[in-house]
């Protein structure tokens, strides 16, 4: 129970009772972090909400938006910190996956470096200055703007037991039907959480660049389930149905840069040796078939054309 009558981070101060919102300066660059800050009437544990790591997300961002602007702060024992948009160049320029200034996807660059790349900064600047107060983290993903995804959350299987149990109830508390236990994405919120000690889970809901009401509605739901349950909000969370953890979460990435040609949807169940897709030059010639290397549920796959050596092709878990 956090016993903090003012709570301040960075420019922006807020006293219990009130709401606060502000800019956050990333150090050393131009970007500026939209952020508010309820600071509940009474004393209770402390939410950080992040989306907007990757700029093509939308569900999340707009579900954080509206969470900041319907929250009462005379309601909530313990403070909620939201953060939309973490990464507003990459919001704008409408670039799936990567920072702008540097090219770099945000989300591989957690804990971050504070004197690094534009990337490495807003990743510092979000552990060192946002998480460093949190008690429990919820980042808010989707499907980019290229990507047809099923709704799935992650949590850390490298956390200690204590911290790796408490992201997975949060996970499940969130209501998507998938969990996935993985620490095989380095560089990502929930790992980067998990060293640090904060219980956290990373959610996928919403894909293919759409503000899609129902996933808004999917995170607003597993949002108020997750500050009930941390006993911020009054009320008790929504009951949810039977879900299903993975604990193999395989990436499939391009050895070329190609043209792609995908033969599976997001949600079908494949069998190891099944074909999810080919890569062909600028010929049509195929350079290659890409194979499931395991049996199990495709969780995202990616639906544009043109794809570059290293880039993600598809994900499935098991």
């Amino acid at each position: 129970m956090r016993e903090i009558d003012r709570l301040i981070i960075g420019p922006i101060s807020v006293v219990r009772g009130e709401m606060a919102r502000g800019w956050l300066a990333v150090p050393g660059t131009s970007i500026q972090l939209p952020l508010t800050m309820i600071h509940g009437a009474n004393p209770g544990k402390v939410l950080l909400v992040t989306a907007g790591v990757h700029g093509g997300e939308y569900p999340g961002i707009e579900a954080a938006i509206q969470l900041a602007r319907t929250l009462d702060p005379k309601e909530l024992s313990g403070s909620v910190i939201i953060a939309p948009i973490v990464s507003p160049t990459a919001f704008h320029a409408r670039m799936q996956y990567c920072v702008p200034e540097d090219g770099l996807n945000l989300n591989r660059q957690f804990p971050g470096i504070a004197t690094g790349t534009v990337s490495q900064r807003i990743a510092a600047c979000v552990m060192n200055t946002l998480a460093a107060h949190a008690d429990a983290w919820v980042d808010l993903h989707g499907g980019d703007i290229h990507e047809e995804l099923m709704p799935f959350t992650i949590y850390s299987s490298g956390a200690t037991p204590a911290v790796r149990e408490q992201s997975r109830q949060m996970a499940k508390l969130f209501g998507i039907r998938y969990l996935v236990e993985s620490d095989s994405v380095k560089g990502g919120t929930y790992g980067a959480a998990a060293s640090a000690g904060i219980p956290a889970i990373l959610t996928e809901a919403g894909d293919i660049g759409q503000l899609n009401p129902e996933m808004v509605a999917i995170n607003s739901r597993g949002l108020q389930n997750i500050l009930q349950a941390l006993e911020i909000l009054p009320g008790t969370p929504e009951p949810i149905s039977d879900t299903i953890t993975l604990h193999t979460f395989a990436v499939l990435t391009s050895a070329h840069s190609a043209c792609w040609y995908t033969v599976v949807r997001a949600g079908d169940t494949v069998k190891a040796g099944d074909l999810i897709g080919e890569l062909r030059d600028y010929f049509g010639e195929i350079l290659e078939r890409v194979i499931a290397p395991i049996t199990g549920v495709v969780l995202y796959r990616v639906t544009s054309l043109a794809v570059n050596a290293g880039d993600p092709l598809a994900a499935i878990g098991a």
